[in-house]
């Protein structure tokens, strides 16, 4: 069995102002074609469908048609919702919609949504997680009908991976049958964070933090959340990364979708397959004479750009730079300090946790290092912080 990983299409999504949905609706046509191509059987979606929880017109209609083309084509699509998506409009018809194949779990129930598809070697059963809050589930579970044991009932979900872990407990896999997951959360594999980018949402104390053990178990986990294609704590875990480049700091990404191939016994390959943007997004650094030079006549000028200028200020840059390059999405002039770029500095310190921010502020205010019982407030105060988010959303 085949099954292609898709996820964060956020379709609807614009980058500094420039929409997206031309390179999105160009990507969708090719994952079609790779479909018939490769003889896929089944296409896991791994949350955020759209960029925002009401999204625009147009966005729907792009994806109703995808949607569309792949039931049309007789491929079932096992869709879970991500922070981006709105549960309950994803939700709407989904009961219908299965009739032609299409699975999507929006809101989450205890009853976890269970697809069981077959192939020569047997049944594979592929199980929906939608984009858990501690309080989600614990509100759900509080309702159900179960018996409460104290840290392991309702009572105790106090952070994401005791969400995950009571959500995964009510609903276990059956035995002898091969498992797939598709779930979109920030999954770490050993207290290890996975590698991030600036068009994802920071998250306060690490309560947001799942380990990989979480899905132990399971033959394959398809994952979203984060925006670059990664493997957490196994190859059978995975991001697949978001298809198109939707922040400056993916310019350096490579995307890809894997192509997972099941065996008698779980997963017996998995193929990344390269992701060729219609117009990529790409960074440039140089002199304004450099990269005016450096553009005219060449295919790849037509691209998304982010120039990084160096020498000598001149007036109106990005209007020059325009008249070349007609995507330029950015222009800044690279800054020094006595330690190096400013740039290398920022990027340094948003690979920092809050914790470790926090440290890095009190060393410099005090030259100490924070004790112990304020390490412990501190941690307190950002786990407040981020149960006050949650009952706001």
């Amino acid at each position: 069995m085949k099954l292609l990983h898709l996820a964060d299409l956020h379709l609807g999504k614009t980058v500094l102002e420039a929409p997206m949905l031309e390179e999105q609706e160009a990507f969708l046509k090719k994952i079609l074609e790779l479909v018939d191509e490769r003889g896929v059987d089944a296409v896991l979606m791994a949350g955020d469908l759209y960029d925002r929880s009401v999204p625009p017109a147009e966005a729907v209609e792009l994806l109703d048609g995808f949607l569309s083309a792949l039931s049309g084509r007789g491929i079932p699509v096992l869709a879970a919702a991500g922070n981006h998506d709105s549960p309950e409009r994803l939700d709407f018809g989904s009961r219908i919609f299965t009739r032609g194949g299409l699975y999507i779990a929006g809101r989450y129930r205890p009853e976890l949504t269970r697809v069981r598809l077959a192939d020569a070697h047997g049944p594979v059963d592929v199980t929906l997680l939608p984009f858990l809050r501690p309080v989600t589930v614990r509100a759900a579970l509080s309702t159900a009908p179960q018996e409460q044991d104290g840290e392991k009932g309702e009572a105790g979900i106090r952070t994401t991976e005791d969400a995950v872990r009571a959500a995964l407990a009510a609903c276990p896999p059956e035995p002898g049958v091969r498992q797939v997951l598709v779930a979109h959360q920030f999954v770490c594999a050993g207290g290890m964070p996975p590698a991030t980018c600036d068009s994802e949402t920071p998250y306060a104390g690490g309560v947001e933090a799942v380990d990989v053990s979480c899905f132990d178990g399971y033959d394959y986990v398809a994952l979203g959340h984060l925006h670059r294609p990664q493997r957490v704590g196994r190859d059978t875990v995975r991001y697949a990364g978001s298809p198109l480049k939707y922040s400056l700091s993916e310019a350096g990404h490579v995307k890809s979708c894997p192509l997972v191939t099941l065996g008698l016994t779980g997963v017996e390959d998995i193929e990344l397959i390269p992701l060729r943007p219609l117009h990529d997004l790409r960074r440039v650094k140089g002199e304004l004479e450099e990269l005016l030079q450096m553009g005219r006549g060449r295919e790849e000028a037509g691209d998304y750009l982010w120039a990084v200028l160096t020498g000598e200020r001149v007036p109106d840059p990005a209007e020059r730079l325009r008249t070349v390059y007609p995507r330029l999405l950015h222009v800044e002039y690279q800054q020094y300090t006595a330690g190096g770029s400013v740039e290398e500095e920022i990027q340094a310190e948003k690979a920092l946790s809050p914790g470790e921010l926090f440290e890095r502020f009190y060393h410099t205010m005090t030259g100490g290092e924070p004790t112990a019982r304020q390490r412990e407030l501190l941690t307190a105060a950002l786990d407040r912080a981020a149960r006050k988010e949650e009952k706001a959303v």
